[in-house]
């Protein structure tokens, strides 16, 4: 088959019914898995990091914060170059080559760790690459919006991100189980000796890399053959670049960074924190549930706000929710090491979890429709053609949600370095927890105005 598409008109419901549809949900079908696996390599430090003092490795806590925390640190920084080349180089290729830079941190990540002595510049180093699954994301995000028609945008962005991040939740669940047993054999390396409490234990920390690198070749494999180029979605990083002027593009920065950012965030940051406010519970049985109910939720917060046309109204409702969770995570916490209740902190943040998830796939489905909208407008006005228009934000729209998603992910970075530092100069999180209820209500009040309130002026 021609993996090039001439035509393609996803806004025309016969041409959509007839030949559209198929062609955009089995790219999607293909993307999910990739970008599974691309959100798996990002977030493999998160659990990594926690074992790394078991096998030998001499890092403080500090240090170990900001392993956990420069793979989002990278992925912010290379979604700001991702977001941009689906439409130069077609989402077919750009994803099958993205998708097979992944081995590059898996593998190297394997070999690391078998050695004590390896540097911690060398760690840092591949942390850093780790960052090649969290560019995934953009461009994955981009290329996906292309193939939708504005009535499903919602739905199938939901779809692939909410499915794609579950690689979060997936890394945070097979780790523990995997590094347990040898099972790459005389190819994986010897285990390394854990000696706990008396008793030692046997435990192959290189799986944690390992265990990815053949999914990543087939999906790899997947994209390059199944995939599809829309030459209607070819741009220049010049044509793209009027993003920048936009308005919006800016204020959709600041509330993906609050939905996604924090949801990258703490998942980056859980093990750590579990670790660190409650010494005696074991981290790696519980911190896989957040990012699963925070993948979990995104498509339903897509597809809700499809369903009532509105994205803003359950944006709204996810930020006053989040501010009232984080008071609640607060109030479980251990004062000065002591008393505390785990279980309803874990509660509480499930609830975060849950609401970030949602706000996730409702801002994704306000983005499309504030520059679709807007491109109306200028149409009607005469200053362009309305196929031009649908193009135009087709365009535009498509680099708005990979900017965002750059933007917001350096919330990955952040909130997990945030705990370190409140816990160094303060002793405590409730710094850090303080300053996340100040920028919600920024965000509900940026959301309120501009989208949500009568009369906004890009309600949406």
């Amino acid at each position: 088959m021609s993996h090039l598409i001439q035509d393609w008109r996803p806004e025309d419901k016969q041409f959509w019914a007839q030949t559209g549809r198929p062609i955009a949900r089995r790219n999607l079908w293909i993307s999910i898995p990739a970008l599974l696996l691309a959100f798996a390599i990002w977030q493999v430090w998160s659990v990594a990091v926690v074992n790394l003092p078991n096998i030998g490795f001499q890092y403080t806590p500090n240090q170990l914060f900001w392993l956990a925390a420069l793979p989002a640190l990278s992925g912010a920084t290379l979604r700001i170059f991702y977001s941009f080349m689906v439409p130069v180089f077609g989402g077919r290729k750009w994803t099958a080559i993205s998708t097979a830079s992944l081995l590059l941190p898996a593998i190297g990540l394997g070999l690391a760790v078998q050695n004590p002595d390896t540097s911690y510049i060398t760690m840092m180093i591949l942390a850093l690459l780790c960052g090649f699954g969290g560019g995934n994301f953009s461009s994955s995000m981009a290329n996906i919006s292309f193939f939708f028609p504005k009535a499903e945008k919602g739905t199938a962005l939901g779809l692939n991100a909410g499915l794609g991040n579950l690689g979060v939740s997936v890394v945070q669940f097979v780790v523990p189980l995997i590094i347990t047993a040898g099972v790459f054999g005389a190819f994986g390396g010897e285990a390394q000796t854990w000696v706990k409490g008396g008793e030692s234990k046997q435990m192959w920390l290189q799986n944690a890399g390992f265990i990815w690198v053949p999914f990543i070749i087939l999906s790899t494999l997947a994209a390059w053959f199944g995939m599809n180029d829309l030459a209607s979605a070819k741009a220049s990083f010049k044509d793209q670049a009027v993003i920048f002027t936009r308005k919006h593009n800016w204020i959709m920065c600041i509330l993906y960074l609050g939905t996604f950012g924090s949801f990258i965030g703490f998942a980056a940051g859980f093990p750590l924190l579990i670790k660190a406010e409650f010494p005696h519970i074991d981290p790696v049985k519980y911190a896989f549930l957040g990012p699963l109910v925070g993948a979990l939720s995104r498509p339903l917060g897509g597809w809700l706000s499809d369903k009532i046309k509105s994205g803003a109204k359950i944006t709204q409702i996810v930020f006053a929710g989040m501010m009232i969770a984080v008071f609640g995570v607060m109030s479980f916490l251990p004062v000065h090491g002591q008393g505390g209740n785990f279980w309803g902190f874990f509660a509480c943040f499930m609830v975060l979890f849950a609401l970030t998830g949602l706000g996730n796939g409702s801002t994704f489905m306000q983005v499309p429709v504030i520059f679709l909208n807007m491109h109306h407008r200028l149409a009607q006005q005469g200053r362009t053609s309305p196929e031009q228009a649908v193009q135009n934000a087709n365009k535009e729209g498509a680099a708005v949600i990979g900017f965002t998603a750059a933007f917001a992910a350096y919330g990955g970075f952040f909130i997990p370095k945030s705990y370190g530092t409140s816990i160094a100069l303060t002793g405590s999180v409730n710094s850090a927890l303080i300053s996340f209820i100040i920028f919600y209500a920024l965000c509900l009040a940026l959301n309120w105005w501009y989208y949500a309130r009568k009369n906004a002026e890009a309600q949406c």
